[in-house]
Parts: C-alpha cells; sequence; structure tokens
C-alpha cells in the first residue's frame, strides 16, 4: 500500500500502551509500547493490525485496560506528554519503550525525530523484521536493544530475505541484539541451521531464540520438532532458547 505523506516529527499510531514484554531477550519486563502503523512484508501467520486509521488508540493510564482515540498522525510532542504522564504516575515501574509494528522503519524519518528525546525519558527497545538496513542505520546511536526476526520462508510463504537480514545484523550487533525466529511444523531443520550460521558469523553474542508459532493462545508445534531444531541450531550457534508467546498465555496485549 502506498506509504501517507506524513511530516518527520508526526507519526502514523496503532495503539499506545502499557504491559509486559512477551517476547524475546527482554521478556518479563514491563515496557511502554508504541505500535507503529504500516509494514514491508505480509506474513501470513501475522496477527497484528498495522494499516493506517484514522486514529490509534491510547490506554488511559499504565495497565489500566480502557482505551481512548487519539487522532493520526501523532506529533512528538504530544506523544512525549502522554509518556512523561505515565512515568509520573507510575515511577519506576517501566524497564523501557518498546518501538514495535507492523515494521517501525518504514516510518525511519519520523524515529529519527522521536528516538532522540524518547530515549531521554526511557531506554529504547526496536521490534523489527530485520530487513531495512538502510532506514535502521542513522537509528543505531539512539537504540539500546534490538529484538530482529528472521522470516523464514516456511511459515511467511515468502522468500527469506537473508541478504537483508545479514546487512541488518552487521549493524544491530552491538545494540543488546537478539535474534528471533518464528517456527512450526513446516519448518525445516535446514532454515533454523541457516539462521544460526547468520547469528554465530555476524552477532556471535546474540541469543538465538525459536519462538513456536503461538495461534488462539495454543503453541502449535510438537515438543520433538522443537528439541530437533533446537539441537541442530545449536551444534552450529551455542546460545539457542525456545521461549513461546508468553503474554498470549497471560492474556495481555
Amino acid at each position: 500500500m502506498p506509504v501517507p505523506a506524513m511530516s518527520q516529527t508526526d507519526g502514523q499510531l496503532i495503539e499506545l500502551f502499557s504491559s509486559i514484554q512477551g517476547e524475546g531477550l527482554l521478556i518479563g519486563f514491563r515496557q511502554i509500547f508504541i505500535r507503529l502503523a504500516l509494514c514491508n512484508l505480509s506474513c501470513r501467520y501475522c496477527d497484528t493490525p498495522f494499516d493506517v486509521a484514522d486514529s490509534c488508540r491510547v490506554e488511559t493510564a499504565p495497565g489500566a485496560g480502557s482505551f481512548f482515540a487519539l487522532p493520526n498522525p501523532v506529533s512528538l510532542d504530544v506523544l512525549s506528554n502522554l509518556i512523561a504522564d505515565w512515568l509520573d504516575r507510575l515511577p519506576g515501574g517501566h524497564h523501557s519503550i518498546s518501538i514495535t509494528g507492523g515494521e517501525p522503519l518504514m516510518q525511519d524519518k519520523v524515529l529519527q525525530g522521536w528516538l532522540p528525546v524518547l530515549g531521554q525519558l526511557l531506554p529504547i527497545h526496536l521490534e523489527t523484521n530485520g530487513t531495512l538496513p538502510d532506514a535502521f542505520e542513522p537509528l543505531v546511536p539512539f537504540v539500546d536493544w534490538v529484538s530482529m526476526d528472521i522470516k523464514l520462508a516456511s511459515l511467511t510463504g515468502e522468500p527469506t530475505p537473508w541478504l537483508a537480514h545479514e546487512d541488518f545484523l552487521s549493524l544491530a550487533s552491538d545494540r543488546g541484539c537478539c535474534v528471533k525466529v518464528v517456527v512450526g511444523t513446516e519448518t525445516t531443520v535446514e532454515e533454523v541451521q541457516q539462521a544460526a550460521d547468520l547469528v554465530h558469523r555476524k552477532a556471535p553474542s546474540a541469543p538465538l531464540i525459536l519462538q513456536p508459532i503461538t495461534m488462539a493462545g495454543q503453541v502449535g508445534t510438537a515438543a520433538a520438532h522443537l528439541f530437533r531444531l533446537q539441537e541442530q541450531a545449536a551444534r552450529i550457534h551455542g546460545l539457542v532458547r525456545v521461549i513461546p508467546q508468553t503474554h498470549a498465555f497471560l492474556g495481555l496485549l
């Protein structure tokens, strides 16, 4: 879909909320989530809306579970004031800000204006599909952690963008990086081995997290298959973990 015109300080949001991180290296920490609209991929297992809308939904207070509609696009002043208010209401309650999507780097020009300011409120955690290295490069100094997905063809239905992932991981390797791979019954050992080899070469200190696909709150991958994938990946890269989407089991956003 065409990218809507916007200023470099106004962003198209889906939602702003407070919750527990359910995936990746920072699992279990409470974060403020800024979910941006737009994505450059169309993974068939994706359950997250990312189309631009006239408004986004904003939690009325941290953990309130109730929301109000805020018109899009959202300015940096409005966003930073909302977050500052939440930090005053719940001092010490949040570990970091998670920039997620969709694919947040689709709005890289907006993030160039936002991250230097938001990073003064809380450290920045970027969740990304790892396919837009050119968009990420100017943002590297303002990001504290990166959770990068490797999008395997067996689950997305599209060719795995190995070269883009490699270029991205070269930039992200020293930013508290972890690499997440969603796996299912269709996932082959060869795919996971290639992912492990990529991480071992480009970010040897980064954990590789195998995340069994979760649909309707249920893990859809047999334990025996997960064991086999983990065993083969660990032969190449020692830092392999199997972690499901924990927020799905807790009933959290």
